[in-house]
């Protein structure tokens, strides 16, 4: 089955501008897959590592549920690749978050829109099929 994630970046350390992409992607598809379609809606490079966690919001004092605890970076990838989004929903009342580079501290929200559907023949998920808002400047060019 398909899924429909909404993603909405709240916060970045240039963001500027409102950005939500909103994808398709199979529910049996891992966090590293997120993770590469998120980079991907936004046109981000792959040079920093990343977190998924959920809370009740993306504000740095709210407790956060990580969703790999361990201590090694080769052991995180591992957990992105053995956790399903299908073993993450429904959240009761806490969100999704994705954290990208924890220096400028990219991060999004990413919720599930109701419901399922079948896959579309011929077609290869995931994909975007909404963008709303230019994508985030990663690293501005400063005027020297």
């Amino acid at each position: 089955m398909i899924l429909t994630l909404t993603i909405d970046a709240v916060w970045g350390a240039y963001l500027e501008n409102p950005c939500t992409r909103v994808i398709e992607i199979e529910e049996h598809a891992c966090l590293y897959d997120l993770h590469d379609a998120i980079q991907d809606a936004v046109g981000f490079g792959r040079d920093h590592p990343f977190m998924f966690f959920l809370a009740n919001s993306s504000s740095p004092y709210a407790r956060k549920q990580w969703l790999s605890e361990e201590e090694e970076w080769e052991d995180k990838e591992d957990d992105f690749y053995r956790i399903r989004l299908s073993d993450i929903w429904p959240t009761g009342r806490k969100k999704l978050f994705y954290l990208f580079d924890f220096g400028d501290k990219w991060t999004f929200a990413v919720r599930k829109e109701r419901g399922t559907k079948e896959p579309e023949p011929g077609v290869t998920y995931p994909r975007l099929i909404k963008v709303i808002g230019p994508n985030p400047e990663q690293y501005p060019r400063w005027e020297e």
